[in-house]
């Protein structure tokens, strides 16, 4: 007797997260973010893809806020280091 398989479609296996897929860039992940609170508004989606998409969404805000924070860190110890008088640097 031959087993039949199940099409990927309705396998009951989950599918790949992507919750935690890096953007390339922090203007990618405002694109991507600005994109999923678009599809989330304006279309009828089910349950378990609003609740994918949110988790995409709340990953994407932590690597927004993660990537600010780091950016005025540096721009900060870059200012201190030209406030710095001459002769500190000297030494």
């Amino acid at each position: 007797m031959r087993r039949s398989t199940m099409s990927p479609s309705k396998s009951k296996i989950a599918p790949v997260d992507n919750a935690q897929a890096v953007p390339a860039s922090f203007e990618e992940a405002v694109a991507e973010l600005e994109a999923l609170v678009n599809t989330m508004d304006s279309q009828n989606l089910g349950l378990d893809q609003l609740l994918t998409d949110y988790k995409r969404g709340a990953y994407l805000v932590k690597y927004c806020r993660d990537r600010l924070s780091q950016v005025r860190k540096e721009v900060t110890e870059i200012e201190q280091a030209l406030n710095k008088p001459a002769d500190e640097g000297a030494q």
